[in-house]
């Protein structure tokens, strides 16, 4: 029997681009906010664009989802995957248009980037590096490469051990962040070509 796949639905703008990569890589893809259907996915994946605040106020919308989510990941050990403002929805809080908290999943907050060379552009758009850290090496879902950024803010970590790759816009960037059974890409595997369908491949084969 397929796994079923839990593409969380609040309104993210990326929900359809994400689905068809996911199909294409031949995930069995339930689009819901019905908590009893996250509770019994076999993995969860969470898109996201736009503010912080936007998105995080549209999925504490869908009552009982981030309960499910939290009960399926941290409980039943479910694999997790949040992309973009998906994966920055992970931190403890997000600094767009006023302070607004996150899943506090990982520590850290979510600020405008400020690049130390007053020459690079914000946001932080195309394609650029995906270079994992040396402590995330063997890691099995995140691999060296370039992918396809769209974001003016970026997930200040608080601790180390929780980034698994870096980017470079003006100076270091968190590209993905993770730990144990749960990670997240600031990147968008959707629009990423080969390098984000190989990602989403090895997500569906993840084993934590």
């Amino acid at each position: 029997m397929a796994e079923v796949i839990a593409l969380v639905d609040y309104g993210a703008g990326n929900l359809h681009s994400v689905e068809n990569a996911l199909r294409k890589v031949g995930a069995h893809v339930t689009v819901t906010a019905d908590p009893d259907v996250i509770r019994a996915a076999d993995r969860i994946v969470l898109p996201g664009v736009g503010s912080f605040k936007a998105c995080a106020e549209g999925l504490h919308a869908e009552k009982g989802a981030v309960e499910a989510m939290h009960e399926r990941v941290f409980v039943g050990g479910a694999p997790f995957l949040g992309i973009c403002v998906g994966m920055q929805l992970l931190a403890t809080r997000g600094l767009e248009h006023g302070e607004t908290p996150g899943l506090g999943w990982i520590d850290g907050a979510v600020r405008l980037i400020e690049p130390t060379d007053t020459s690079v552009k914000v946001p932080h758009m195309g394609w650029n590096d995906v270079a994992p850290l040396p402590h995330a090496q063997g890691h099995e879902v995140v691999a060296e490469g370039e992918a396809y950024f769209l974001h003016s803010y970026h997930f200040k970590v608080r601790h180390h051990e929780d980034v698994l790759a870096m980017t470079d816009h003006g100076g270091g960037l968190v590209a993905a962040v993770g730990r144990d059974n749960f990670l997240g890409v600031q990147f968008h595997p959707e629009k990423s070509q080969a390098y984000g369908l190989d990602l989403l491949s090895r997500f569906l084969e993840w084993t934590p």
